[in-house]
């Protein structure tokens, strides 16, 4: 749809400062880069470009304790650990100059927030925000500070009675979440992968909401290996009919690109398009439901080239592919043409999880190095997608699991959106441990909210 509104970008070169070493996998690379691409293409040109200030103590102290704040400077200072808060950790690295920089980007998101409320801007963004694991006690999962709760805190502090936070990251949204748990003035959904297999292992449909809030938590936990279909099948039964039915004043959205199948931490298997579409339907539900008043936040991935451009081409287009698509290798005498890749792997410390995508033509068979073919029918209406789960104690035995989204979600009796996947495993291994695995139940044994 067209988008007439004024839209900005707060952005500061600095803001690259919150950096936690060159091992840890969220470079601020990716940050630098984006800027830089967004302008080569002309983006920005159509954008207006805010200055990023930095959030003082007063405002950041709105969601997260003082105690947090000094550990944050202290430890910014002197260096050292302190697992109480959080800090110290592989995850979360102290760094010099880490209160600055993190209160850097809290005040570059509470500018966007300012830039919506004000009327300044239709839309606003930070790209560099989205640090949506912070407690409001102590930090976690590669976030000092909670941005974006901080943003929603100065909204509801000016006035704004319904605010509706969206998160499309591949992790489960438990920060902001947990901050208003029990605050029925925020609707907070998150579609991530599984707690089960992905941290922070949080994000179960039973999470609907505080005492006081029933109902203002939304959680849908997919399994891995979800791709495209599944994945927007699961956005728009959930996401549009919520958001209508809530009629927030502001939408906020956090953008991890982190559910893309090239992300080396994660398990599902989202390509550029598929994020696209989720990005064009919050868009013009924003338009739809608050009058196009909408911020955006973008943590990015944990590596900088997670994109199709990032190992170069490896499926041949047909005629109804995407537009735009990097150059393509020339497929070879006799292939089938398929519009995304093939196979796709992810490796991770207990197991290694591919799909195989289905080609088109009512059988057509996939051959590559070291993988048996196998004959694939065209893909059914219920979005079917098969993963391969081998257990890496177990490398020479590959275990098949079919994962059949045949009815991917349901609204439940309370109110609240929960996931039934049905699952056919080996009953000898489960989805966390593989063959390591006691129980001989297969994979839904570890979740008592999943249906039989």
């Amino acid at each position: 749809m067209e988008c007439s509104g004024p839209s900005s970008v707060v952005f500061d070169p600095s803001l690259t400062e919150y950096n936690f070493g060159p091992s840890h996998p969220m470079s601020p690379i990716r940050v630098d880069l984006t800027m830089r691409l967004a302008e080569q293409l002309g983006v920005l040109d159509r954008l207006k470009v805010v200055p990023a200030p930095v959030a003082d103590d007063d405002t950041i102290a709105t969601v997260h304790t003082r105690e947090l704040i000094a550990a944050v400077t202290r430890m910014g200072e002197e260096g050292g650990e302190d697992p109480a808060h959080g800090l110290g950790s592989d995850d979360n690295p102290v760094f010099p100059g880490m209160h600055h920089a993190a209160a850097h980007v809290v005040g570059a998101s509470v500018e966007a927030f300012r830039q919506v409320l004000s009327g300044e801007s239709l839309h606003s963004a930070n790209i560099t925000g989205g640090l949506h694991h912070a407690m409001a006690d102590r930090s976690s999962g590669f976030c000092i500070y909670n941005d974006i709760a901080v943003g929603i805190q100065s909204l509801l502090d000016q006035g704004v009675e319904r605010v509706a936070y969206v998160d499309i990251d591949v992790h489960h949204g438990d920060g902001v979440e947990k901050i208003f748990y029990d605050d029925p003035r925020v609707l907070t959904i998150s579609l991530h992968e599984t707690g089960q297999m992905l941290f922070p292992g949080t994000g179960f449909p039973h999470d609907v909401g505080g005492p006081d809030a029933q109902g203002s938590a939304v959680n849908v936990a997919l399994p891995p290996g979800t791709a495209d279909g599944g994945w927007l099948r699961a956005f728009h039964a959930v996401v549009p009919p919520l958001l209508r039915a809530f009629e927030p004043e502001i939408l906020v959205t956090q953008h991890g690109c982190d559910s893309h199948m090239e992300d080396p931490l994660a398990h599902l298997m989202l390509s550029v398009d598929g994020q696209r579409a989720a990005y064009l339907a919050l868009h013009e539900l924003a338009h739809e439901v608050c009058d196009g008043k909408w911020v955006v936040t973008g943590e990015a991935a944990m590596q900088s080239s997670t994109s199709c451009r990032a190992r170069g081409p490896t499926c041949w287009p047909s005629s109804a592919a995407s537009p735009w698509r990097p150059p393509q290798r020339p497929p070879p005498p006799g292939a089938p043409t398929c519009s995304r890749p093939w196979v796709r792997q992810r490796r991770t410390a207990s197991v290694t999880v591919a799909t195989r995508r289905f080609v088109t033509g009512p059988r057509a068979t996939t051959r590559r190095p070291g993988w048996t073919a196998r004959s694939w029918p065209r893909a059914p209406r219920s979005s079917r997608s098969t993963a391969s789960i081998r257990s890496r104690d177990d490398r020479d035995a590959t275990r098949h699991a079919d994962v059949s989204q045949v009815s991917l979600v349901t609204l439940f009796p309370k109110g609240h959106i929960g996931p039934i996947l049905h699952r056919r495993a080996p009953t000898n291994s489960c989805h966390r441990w593989g063959s390591r695995c006691r129980c001989a139940k297969g994979w839904s044994s570890h979740d008592p909210q999943q249906p039989r």
